[in-house]
């Protein structure tokens, strides 16, 4: 179990695995034999209101500019199962420390894929599922736009969120 800060519990049962690297059909049949590597049991308010997202983006590139960072918006809600374990894998080592060297991460609400999708086309994501991320320039350039990559995060070693981390890292 984790305590998150808000003292909500978030139940959270780990499959017993090495951290490597999955293929994309080793997690189609983890998908299809409905073994996820993490089952969230009870989900935790991820994502700010969704009239936030703009003031949050603009913040996040003034930060990453002071900073010499670059920026991750992550697009989703809190209803996602997903985004959930997605943020579960952020805050471990060594993506936590990647993270927080690297990176000014914002949380972008979509509502129920209705909301901010103008903002995520601006910076080209489609939404096609989520959680969806993009990388950003301090300046605001897009670097790279997920679909659906990581749409099946509970079905995913954290060793994913590592890859992207490192790969997309200044």
């Amino acid at each position: 179990m984790i305590l998150t800060k808000a003292g909500i519990v978030l139940a959270v049962v780990m499959a017993a695995g090495a951290a490597v690297a999955q293929t994309p059909d080793q997690i189609a049949a983890a998908k299809a034999a409905h073994q996820p590597v993490v089952v969230v049991t009870e989900k935790k308010q991820l994502y700010p209101p969704v009239e936030q997202a703009q003031a949050d983006v603009r913040a996040a590139l003034l930060l990453a500019r002071k900073e010499h960072k670059r920026v991750i918006l992550d697009f989703g809600g809190d209803w996602c199962g997903d985004c959930q374990v997605l943020d579960i894998y952020f805050h471990r080592e060594p993506n936590a420390d990647l993270l927080a060297k690297n990176f000014v991460k914002v949380n972008v609400n979509i509502g129920h894929e209705d909301a901010n999708l103008d903002l995520a086309h601006k910076y080209g994501v489609p939404v096609h599922g989520v959680p969806a991320l993009a990388v950003l320039d301090a300046q605001g350039k897009v670097i790279y736009a997920q679909d659906k990559e990581f749409s099946d995060m509970r079905y995913m070693q954290a060793q994913s969120v590592t890859d992207f981390l490192n790969k997309w890292k200044k």
